[in-house]
């Protein structure tokens, strides 16, 4: 496995990870309730469009730490390793997602 390449590829995402939450956050935004200048139906619209943002907020703020808990792996040199039964991880894995942090196995008896 070549380490560069996947930290490469964590570092991309964990950058697009934190300007898409800074995008969420802005989505997210509290809505104004001043009907003057929003209707009621565009102010219900308003609100369902900022749940949906701090849903997606959240999900990349746990996808964030993902990524820079396997940068840290990298760094102290237990990347690839399953952290369940500490065995290799299967490449496959990892180049669908470089962040995962359990063999096939214990992934399937986690569930």
């Amino acid at each position: 496995m070549d380490m560069e390449q996947f930290r490469a590829r964590l570092l991309i995402e964990q950058r697009e990870t934190v300007e898409a939450i800074q995008q969420a956050q802005q989505s997210a935004a509290p809505v104004e309730l001043d009907q003057s200048c929003v209707g009621r139906v565009s102010r219900i619209d308003a609100l369902q469009q900022q749940a949906l943002a701090q849903g997606l907020r959240e999900r990349l703020t746990i996808r964030k730490r993902k990524v820079e808990a396997a940068l840290a792996r990298l760094d102290s040199g237990t990347y690839g390793l399953c952290c369940a039964c500490h065995s290799d991880l299967e490449p496959e894995l990892l180049n669908a997602d470089p962040a995962v942090v359990f063999c096939q196995e214990c992934s399937t008896a986690r569930q």
